[in-house]
């Protein structure tokens, strides 16, 4: 992208990358001094949907109160308030409900004792790479199990709906973020093409506000339109130093 950039001498942005930061300080604070929360998520299709959605709403984004949720081969659940993403859970750091390839929240005391005679180094790609259904089931294929499911297979069945489980819990969490005050809830990624997901997520949710399924991603069309709302003037756009804006507490 840089060496087109030059070639042609036109600006290249990067839009809502994983590691947005637009979190609220109480999101930040653990019961550990000097450790804090940073989130990495699907930040540009979050983002997206929700501008979307708003639209369709005939609203601002920076209107709207929206838990968005990205639920492919990794899962992302965010809270949304007037044009900021004040939470969500950290994918790469291990939050959120277990995914495809992802283990999710993991109880301290379990993992601590799970690595008692194990290398870090190959404990951590179950927060990425071979946690959640891998782990579980041994494929991170959903569709493969949602299909074991269907045909009798316990464990896949209780590892699908354990997922769906969690998935309503963060939602909840998210919404509790927003104090209650939500106007959708958005579900997007590849698992969202899934009826019997979205069916038991609007059962568990559907109290807390209206759910709004957008199978599939936006991502391509998201970086597109990110840098079409500089371009007209609509937004403007940072400069990215590659240096964490929040670096802790003053006191």
């Amino acid at each position: 992208t840089l060496f087109r950039s030059k070639k042609y001498g036109k600006p290249a942005f990067v839009v809502n990358p994983p590691d947005t930061d637009e979190l609220c300080d109480l999101a930040r604070v653990t019961g550990i001094k000097g450790v804090y929360r940073n989130v990495h998520l699907h930040a540009l299709n979050l983002k997206e949907t929700a501008i979307r959605h708003a639209e369709s709403q005939g609203k601002k984004y920076e209107e709207c109160n929206f838990v968005v949720c990205h639920i492919g081969g990794g899962i992302s659940i965010s809270a949304h308030e007037k044009g900021l993403m004040i939470d969500g859970t950290d994918i790469v750091g291990g939050e959120g409900p277990m995914a495809p390839t992802r283990c999710g929240s993991v109880p301290v005391a379990e993992l601590l004792r799970y690595m008692k005679d194990k290398d870090i180094k190959d404990v951590k790609p179950l927060c990425t790479k071979t946690g959640g259904f891998v782990s579980l089931l041994g494929t991170s294929d959903a569709r493969e199990v949602k299909k074991m499911a269907s045909e009798g297979n316990k464990a896949a069945d209780r590892a699908w709906n354990a997922m769906i489980y969690q998935i309503t819990k963060s939602i909840g969490a998210m919404a509790a973020a927003l104090h209650g005050k939500v106007d959708g809830i958005l579900l997007g990624g590849g698992m969202v093409h899934n009826a019997d997901l979205v069916e038991k997520i609007e059962e568990a949710c559907g109290f807390i506000a209206p759910v709004y399924p957008y199978p599939g991603e936006f991502e391509l069309e998201a970086m597109n339109a990110g840098a079409a709302r500089v371009l007209a003037g609509l937004e403007v756009a940072k400069k990215y130093t590659g240096v964490p804006r929040w670096k802790g507490f003053e006191e």
